[in-house]
């Protein structure tokens, strides 16, 4: 589930008979339940609105999903070889990294 860009993932609670979801693409803690599709889709929005009103209201930035910077350390001998063969295949050694970690899934896309 998504909201504003927030992901969540749902489990089913068997025992209590809800669902519960959390926020997983932020290091703050997002939290929602409900016990219907349609209840915990209010609930994750509701949820992500009381975060950034709270935040708005600390005069805090809320924290916001993944910025799509990464900062990768490795041995030079390795940062060698990368940045080699990205030059071998005339791409910036980002544009490299980025198609090299990008999920088969995504691959079509």
């Amino acid at each position: 589930m998504t909201y504003k860009n927030y992901d969540a993932v749902v489990e089913f609670d068997e025992e209590a008979g809800v669902f519960t979801g959390e926020v997983i693409n932020t290091r703050d803690v997002i939290t929602f339940q409900g016990k219907s599709v349609a209840e915990l889709k209010r609930a994750l929005k509701d949820s992500v609105d009381d975060y950034l009103s709270f935040c708005t209201s600390r005069k805090e930035n809320p924290e916001k999903p993944f910025s799509g910077s990464v900062l990768v350390r490795m041995p030079p001998e390795l940062h060698r070889q990368v940045a080699t063969e990205a030059r071998r295949e005339g791409k910036s050694l980002n544009a490299y990294m980025v198609e090299r970690l990008k999920p088969r899934s995504m691959t079509a896309v």
